[in-house]
């Protein structure tokens, strides 16, 4: 039998999943920012995650929610063991002109899946932990709010975690402190920004007559 709400199940991971490797495999790229600071282009990808499993856990629950958060932690790990498995594998003469360029960036990639696995782990079952909190202690009211309570503390998680494992080594140290912090406040920011579209989602998914408008 046809399930439109499981599509729009799929339809929300699919969202979650690219998000997540959009940020990892693009990531790389640092744009300048204010104050001789710096923001990798995943700024515009990642709060997408965060919102995704809020809209997700407000609409089905804090176990689908974690669902999800499993579903990226699989496949950070699948991606993790091609691009190991990729990199081990001997190149072809015709291929050796992208030697250097494929072997720098997905060599990062590497480094970067493991980063944000960890970061991603952490910082993803923090942000249900603590949407649901704030859910209970906001009566199931005022989404937009509880929503970003918990993005705020779990965006700086994930923006600690990631850059130290991803950079730590390769950037002068203060160059990653000029790096978390704009990228920490920017995401937050666009968090609070990305709020419309959360709305868009809970009226996406929610079933009119189970699901009561207590979004206040």
């Amino acid at each position: 039998m046809d399930n439109p709400n499981l599509k729009k199940i799929f339809i929300c991971l699919a969202i979650y999943v690219t998000s997540l490797f959009a940020a990892n495999t693009l990531g790389v790229k640092l744009m300048p920012f204010l104050f001789g600071t710096h923001l990798s282009v995943a700024i515009f990808s990642f709060p997408i995650i965060f919102i995704m499993t809020d809209v997700i856990g407000e609409i089905y629950g804090k176990k689908m929610a974690k669902n999800f958060v499993f579903a990226g932690v699989v496949s950070i790990i699948i991606f993790l063991m091609y691009s190991i498995i990729s990199a081990l594998m001997p190149w072809s003469k015709d291929g050796l002109w992208v030697k250097d360029g494929y072997e720098q960036i997905f060599g990062l990639s590497v480094r970067f899946s493991i980063a944000s696995l960890v970061a991603f782990v952490i910082a993803e079952y923090q942000d249900v932990f603590s949407f649901f909190f704030f859910k209970n202690k906001f009566n199931n009211k005022y989404f937009w709010l509880r929503s970003n309570l918990s993005n705020i503390w779990s965006q700086l998680l994930d923006s600690v975690i990631f850059m130290v494992i991803a950079y730590l080594g390769v950037m002068p140290l203060k160059a990653i402190v000029l790096i978390i912090i704009p990228w920490w406040i920017y995401k937050v920011l666009l968090g609070f920004l990305y709020t419309p579209l959360s709305y868009l989602g809970i009226y996406f998914l929610k079933e009119k007559k189970h699901y009561e408008n207590t979004t206040n």
